[in-house]
């Protein structure tokens, strides 16, 4: 995969934040389910119910949610890329092993990419969609937004990792 991705704003969406932290502890942060079950979920949202990561192409991608209702959402993935301490690629177009997905919700590539700036990381996450439709969609859903929620709760655990 390039590492040269042309964001389509109409397409994508890309969210930027400083981490006063070193690259190391935001990829524990990311690739490791006990770490990820802390920040992943708009906490007023739900919670993370499940994590399996197996970071590696091909590996399994797996976050799945529990509702305050008690609906449980999976989110199953594959990892396309992972560069430790600079970029980590899944998409939920695919499951584990390449496998083709059957899924009900809005596909999406995701990518992540970390930058070492200082003492710190740029970290930018990516997420590519299929069509305006499906970003559209996701604006409403309130996966954005979400995102931006999660990454803020992302940053304040790394902190907290320090």
């Amino acid at each position: 995969m390039s590492k040269h991705v042309t964001i389509d704003p109409k397409l994508d969406f890309a969210i930027e934040r400083f981490i006063d932290a070193p690259a190391r502890l935001v990829w524990e942060a990311l690739t490791q389910p006990e770490h990820l079950k802390e920040w992943y979920m708009p906490k007023a949202w739900g919670r993370v119910s499940r994590s399996e990561m197996d970071v590696r192409p091909g590996g399994i991608f797996r976050v799945d949610i529990a509702l305050p209702n008690g609906q449980e959402v999976p989110n199953l993935g594959c990892f396309l890329e992972a560069i430790p301490m600079e970029r980590l690629v899944w998409t939920s177009m695919l499951f584990p092993g390449y496998r083709p997905a059957v899924f009900d919700d809005i596909p999406i590539t995701a990518i992540v990419t970390m930058e070492s700036v200082g003492k710190g990381t740029r970290y930018v996450f990516t997420a590519l969609h299929r069509d305006q439709a499906d970003l559209e969609k996701n604006k409403e859903s309130g996966f954005y937004q979400g995102t931006e929620i999660a990454i803020d709760q992302l940053v304040e655990h790394v902190m907290a990792m320090k």
